[in-house]
């Protein structure tokens, strides 16, 4: 069982960000479920890129513009007509925010209000997911897992971009939202890693890259902890808050996502996992950098609140997840039918 049933054949589902690693997996879930979707996006994020190889693009409706262009996303979203929105448009590399902090925080922040904008003009909209992060929180390198009420003040241009975007959403819920009785939340997901991502400066797609150059793996923090989770995990907790708060308000909020506990590892600890599995002789190495973008080495989320209220579990431990990631990247490698790939895991995974 995965929660979501029938619900979204039919409905219109609006996706910002649908070009992205996440975005091209959720709009191929949302495809599969009989959703009409319309995605909005900067472009291909990537090269090569999942949506394109899956040929997302072929079974749904794109504009491609600039989140922070309001006019160009106010027009499209009310010719639309949403029911349900899906944010997730984001510079979303902590590395990449230290080079252009400028774009990061316009982006993540501008790009949120203006969906918010479109949602508060709107008269369609019934259910909103803003997407933000783990990293959200001010992060005190404790060993237990961030609860939802913990303060938000994440560190580095990227992090706290998302904090913004979490309080400007929290903001317009209570301003705005609850007289018009438009169901809003927020939701702060772990690490995600799945076959497609081809984002730079992501462990598991630096794997894939150097494994397929021939290369060693070069680590640069093997001792960091982080909630990694396969991306199909968190995408079934948006799909079904938005289809529990379109039925029931009182089910909105901010929610954590993120692996259980025997699932956070050491960066080290994953690329190891990487590899046993991997085979032909691959192997890492630690290269730590001197004078390093600061990262946190410890972060852990606490989940009881999506388990307890919405009854969500996450279904694929790492190994799974790594596993369907070399699935998936062999299968690319070798020329095959990518969208038969993703189908195949996708009800591998609502059996599971």
């Amino acid at each position: 069982m995965n929660g979501i049933d029938n619900f979204y054949k039919g409905k219109r589902v609006f996706i910002t960000g649908h070009t992205g690693f996440k975005g091209s997996w959720l709009s191929k879930v949302l495809i599969n479920e009989g959703a009409i979707l319309h995605g909005y996006s900067l472009g291909l994020v990537t090269n090569p890129s999942l949506f394109e190889i899956a040929e997302i693009d072929n079974l749904m409706s794109s504009t491609f513009s600039d989140v922070r262009n309001y006019d160009v996303l106010q027009k499209v979203f009310n010719s639309f007509k949403p029911e349900i929105v899906f944010h997730l448009a984001a510079q979303p590399i902590v590395r990449t925010s230290y080079m252009d902090p400028k774009t990061t925080y316009e982006t993540n922040v501008l790009g949120t209000v203006n969906i918010l904008e479109c949602v508060r003009k709107s008269d369609c909209v019934k259910s909103f997911i803003n997407i933000t992060t783990d990293k959200v929180y001010q992060n005190k390198e404790w060993e237990w897992g961030y609860r939802e009420d913990e303060p938000l003040d994440g560190y580095d241009p990227y992090s706290n971009s998302k904090s913004c975007s979490d309080l400007i959403t929290n903001s317009y819920k209570r301003s705005f939202f609850l007289e018009k009785k438009i169901a809003i939340s927020t939701v702060r997901a772990g690490n995600v890693i799945g076959g497609g991502d081809f984002a730079k400066d992501r462990i598991i797609p630096d794997c894939v890259r150097s494994v397929m150059e021939g290369k060693d793996i070069i680590v640069r923090n093997p001792h960091s902890v982080r909630p990694y989770q396969h991306v199909l995990d968190p995408l079934f907790a948006y799909l079904l808050l938005a289809k529990r708060q379109y039925e029931d308000i009182s089910f909105a909020g901010s929610y954590n996502v993120g692996p259980n506990e025997e699932d956070c590892y050491s960066t080290g600890r994953l690329v190891q996992l990487f590899v046993d599995k991997w085979g032909d002789d691959t192997r890492w190495i630690n290269k730590s950098e001197i004078n390093a973008p600061h990262e946190a080495s410890f972060l852990k989320l606490d989940c009881s609140r999506i388990k307890n209220k919405l009854g969500w579990m996450p279904k694929w431990n790492l190994t799974n997840a790594v596993e369907k990631t070399i699935e998936w990247t062999k299968s690319w490698v070798r020329g095959e039918d990518i969208k038969r790939c993703m189908d195949i895991q996708i009800e591998d995974y609502k059996k599971s």
